[in-house]
């Protein structure tokens, strides 16, 4: 089937990204000598979710567009909440809810601020490279406040229901086990360092 746009496929892209991100992640756990299949399987879901999140909202994008001589306008939605259906408001939230679980089995201290900065961060990446798909290769989506409202707002509620599953004892065993930073070495470190402030 003839392709006249030279519209970029999907899979060559985004497969070797998520192949090249789960690599970087294993990279990280051997050097810190923490490498396990729990973690390794944390890397595995982040590299999967990042590449589908660069297959469904950067894509499709274009290398010969048509010229229809009209002025590029970008496609921007900066008015929260107008014209903004339930329906993509609950898509865009439950989008990022993996966000909000992965990012804290990551980090060494997880707390709210990072976890939703996390989310705000690449959301606005995300805002960003659709604007620049449109403006370059004839991108299908508009840059949207309030899908970056929707997604910091799930990414939020990912973290909320981390914790909240942390409450149960059993959970919270299971769920350390993919922690990248072991809660016990963390609270030695704080240990440590306050003992050397003394």
């Amino acid at each position: 089937m003839s392709n006249p746009f030279a519209e970029v496929p999907v899979l060559p892209v985004v497969i070797p990204f998520g192949i090249v991100v789960f690599a970087v992640l294993l990279a990280v756990l051997w050097a810190r000598r923490v490498f396990s299949p729990a973690r390794a399987a944390v890397a595995a879901a982040v590299a999967v979710y990042a590449a589908g999140i660069v297959g469904n909202t950067i894509f499709p994008i274009f290398l010969d567009k048509p010229d229809s001589g009209v002025p590029w306008t970008p496609g921007l939605a900066l008015i929260p909440f107008a014209d903004y259906e339930l329906d993509d408001a609950l898509m865009n939230m439950l989008v990022f809810v993996p966000l909000g679980i992965l990012i804290p089995l990551m980090l060494a201290r997880p707390t709210w601020l990072k976890v939703i900065g996390a989310a705000a961060v690449t959301s606005l990446t995300v805002e960003s490279l659709q604007l620049a798909a449109q403006a370059y290769f004839a991108g299908g989506h508009i840059a949207d406040i309030n899908d970056f409202l929707s997604n910091v707002a799930g990414g939020a509620l990912g973290y909320g229901l981390l914790l909240l599953l942390a409450r149960v004892p059993v959970l919270a065993r299971l769920i350390d086990r993919f922690r990248w930073y072991p809660r016990g070495n963390a609270e030695e470190r704080d240990r440590e360092t306050v003992a050397s402030r003394a």
